[in-house]
C-alpha cells in the first residue's frame, strides 16, 4: 500500500474528518488535486495487484484440469473435421467451466466445506453414498486419461515401454505425498507446491507457443472461429463438440475448486485474530511441532467456519484469479491445440478420431519432426501436472464423502492405484490399441457422469440455510441498512428470524445464476443424450 498522507486523505474510511483538516491542508488539497490523486489511484493499483499475487494458485491447479490429455485428441479431431469453426465452443466451454467454478468457490468459501464434504453433512446417508461412487468412477476414468497421456509421450519421446511408462506415472504421487498439506492456517507450503505445478502448466503453454510459430495460418479466420458459424454444424461438427466440452468441463475440478479456496480464508482468520491457534493448541508441547499440526488441522476440519471479514477479504479475489487463469492459460492451450490442427490436418482424413500416436505422426510429416515432439512434450508435461491434481482431487472426494480415516499418503497411493492397475492391464495384454480405446472410453464415463455431480453444486448455492454467513458483533447494529444489498452479482438478505438472535447474510444465487445455471445443466444433459444416441450408431470409438 502506498503510504504517506496524501493516500489516507482521500481512501474513504481512512480518510481525514473535515473539521480536522487546517487551511494549510485545505490548500494543499486544492493545489495538488490531481497530483494527489493520481498517487492515490496508482497506489490503489499496486496495492490491488500485490493483493490478486496473494490469490494466484487455486486457478493454476485448476486450469490443469482443464487441459488434460484428454482434450488433445478431441482438440485435433476439432482441428481436422471442422478447422477453426469450433473454437467457438471451446470458448463456449471456458466460460460454462468458469461459471461452475464461480459457484464452486462460493460454496467452499461460505460454508468452509468442499463439494464433497457438503454432500455428507447436508445429503441423506443413501444418496451420499451414490453420489461418492459416482465421483469415485469419475475420478479414476480422469485419472485413467491422464496415466494414459503420460505413458504414450513416454514411449513415443524416449521409446519407454508402455507397461514401465505407466508404472513411472506414478512419481507424481510419491511428489504429492510427500509435498501436499492444506489443512492448516499456514498457506506458505501450500503456495509453494501450487507455484510447482504452475510451472509445469507454463511448460504445456510454451510447448504450444512454440507449435504456433512454427504454422501458417490466417490470423482473421482464425479469430472467426470464435464466433458461431455455419461451418460448426458441417460434418461431425456437433458430435464433435459435445465431446469437446465434455472434455473441457471436468468433474474432479469442481471437488478442486470447492477445495483450494479455503487455506486463504484460514490464514486471513489466524492472521486478524478471529481464530487464536494457541486456544486451539492448548495444553500441547510447543516443540511438538507435529502434534500442534494435527490439533489445528482437527479443528479446522470439524470445526472451522470461515469469518464474515475472510469471505469479504477474498471471494472477489478467488474468482477473478480463477477467470483470469482459466480465460488465458486454458484457452490458449486448448485453442492452440485446435489451431495447429486446423492449420496442418484440415482434410487429412486419418486425422479423423485418431490415436495419440497417429496425432504424432501426422504433425511430424504434415509440419515437421520438431512438431511432434514438441506436442509430445506438452502432452507428457500435461499428463503428469493433471495426474497431481486428480490425486488432489481423490483426497477430496474419499475425506468429503465417507470421512476415510486412512493416512493421507495410503489414500492417494490407493487413488492411484486404481487408475493405473487397469492401465497396466491393458498395456500388458492389448497394447497400443487398448490404451486408446481405453482413452475414448474414460471420457465417455467422464462425460455420463457430469450432469448428477453438478446438480448438487446447483441446489447447494441455492439454498438458504447452507448459504448464510454469521455477521460480526460490529454489524448487527447496521444490518438494517443492508437488507437489500446487491455485491458481486449475488443477492444479500439479512436473516432476522424471531427464533435466532443472530443475524446472518445470505450468499444465495440470485435468480439470474440459477437461471444460468439450470440452463447449463439441462444443456450439458442434453449433450450427453446426444453423445449416447451417438455412440449407439458409431460405436465408443467413433464417439
Amino acid at each position: 500500500m502506498v503510504e504517506g498522507s496524501s493516500t489516507a486523505f482521500v481512501t474513504g474510511s481512512e480518510a481525514f474528518p473535515m473539521g480536522d483538516m487546517s487551511s494549510k491542508t485545505h490548500d494543499v488539497k486544492v493545489s495538488a488535486e490531481p497530483e494527489v490523486y493520481h498517487q492515490t489511484r496508482m497506489g490503489k493499483i499496486v496495492t490491488s495487484l500485490r493483493k490478486y499475487g496473494t490469490f494466484i494458485g487455486p486457478g493454476l491447479l485448476i486450469s490443469v484440469a482443464y487441459m488434460d490429455p484428454g482434450n488433445y485428441a478431441t482438440g485435433i479431431t476439432a482441428g481436422a473435421g471442422n478447422k477453426y469453426a469450433l473454437l467457438f465452443i471451446v470458448f463456449l466451454s471456458s466460460i460454462i467451466a468458469i461459471f461452475l467454478q464461480a459457484l464452486c468457490i462460493k460454496l467452499g468459501s461460505v460454508t468452509g466445506y468442499d463439494l464433497a464434504r457438503c454432500c455428507r453433512e447436508y445429503f441423506p446417508r443413501w444418496l451420499n453414498i451414490i453420489l461418492w461412487i459416482l465421483a469415485e468412477c469419475a475420478i479414476i476414468a480422469t485419472d485413467v486419461a491422464e496415466v494414459i497421456g503420460s505413458a504414450i509421450a513416454l514411449n513415443i519421446l524416449l521409446r519407454i515401454p508402455l507397461p514401465a511408462g505407466v508404472c513411472i506415472t506414478i512419481v507424481d504421487v510419491i511428489f504429492v505425498l510427500l509435498a501436499y498439506r492444506n489443512d492448516t492456517s499456514s498457506t506458505k507450503f501450500v503456495k509453494c507446491f501450487e507455484y510447482a505445478v504452475g510451472l509445469l502448466v507454463m511448460a504445456v503453454v510454451i510447448c504450444f507457443a512454440i507449435e504456433l510459430s512454427q504454422i501458417h495460418a490466417d490470423a482473421g479466420e482464425v479469430f472467426r472461429g470464435f464466433v458461431p458459424s455455419k461451418e460448426m454444424f458441417a460434418g461431425s461438427g456437433m458430435t464433435i463438440a459435445t465431446s469437446l466440452i465434455g472434455s473441457t468441463v471436468m468433474i474432479h475440478s469442481l471437488f478442486l475448486g470447492s477445495g483450494l479456496v479455503q487455506p486463504r480464508l484460514r490464514e486471513y482468520d489466524v492472521q486478524h485474530g478471529h481464530i487464536k491457534l494457541a486456544d486451539i493448541c492448548e495444553g500441547i508441547d510447543e516443540k511438538d511441532a507435529a502434534k500442534m499440526k494435527d490439533k489445528e488441522a482437527d479443528y479446522f476440519y470439524n470445526s472451522y467456519k470461515p469469518s464474515y471479514q475472510a469471505i469479504n477479504y477474498s471471494y472477489k479475489y478467488s474468482i477473478i484469479e480463477l477467470a483470469v487463469t482459466l480465460l488465458t492459460l486454458a484457452l490458449f492451450v486448448n485453442s492452440a491445440i485446435l489451431i495447429v490442427a486446423g492449420s496442418s490436418l484440415y482434410g487429412t482424413p486419418e486425422a479423423l478420431d485418431a490415436d495419440l500416436y497417429t496425432i504424432h505422426y501426422l504433425l511430424s510429416k504434415n509440419l515437421a519432426p520438431v512438431v511432434g515432439t514438441i506436442f509430445m512434450l506438452a502432452l507428457l508435461f500435461s499428463g503428469q501436472s493433471a495426474g497431481i491434481v486428480c490425486t488432489i482431487a481423490g483426497q477430496i472426494v474419499s475425506e468429503g464423502h465417507i470421512n476415510w480415516t486412512v493416512k493421507p499418503w495410503l489414500r492417494r497411493l490407493i487413488t492411484r492405484g486404481i487408475s493405473i492397475l487397469p492401465c497396466l492391464a491393458i498395456s500388458v495384454s492389448i497394447g497400443r490399441n487398448g490404451l486408446n480405446t481405453a482413452l475414448n472410453i474414460s471420457q465417455v464415463i467422464i462425460s455420463l457422469l457430469l450432469p448428477p455431480l453438478t446438480a448438487p453444486l446447483i441446489y447447494f448455492t441455492c439454498k438458504k440455510s447452507i448459504m448464510k454467513i454469521e455477521l460480526p458483533e460490529e454489524m448487527q447494529t447496521l444490518v438494517e441498512e443492508e437488507d437489500e444489498e446487491e455485491q458481486d452479482g449475488t443477492v444479500q438478505e439479512v436473516d432476522t428470524e424471531s427464533n435466532d438472535s443472530r443475524k446472518y447474510k445470505f450468499m444465495t444465487n440470485n435468480w439470474i445464476t440459477t437461471s444460468i445455471a439450470v440452463v447449463i445443466w439441462f444443456f450439458i444433459s442434453a449433450l450427453n443424450i446426444y453423445a449416447i444416441y451417438d455412440m449407439a450408431l458409431n460405436g465408443v470409438a467413433g464417439s
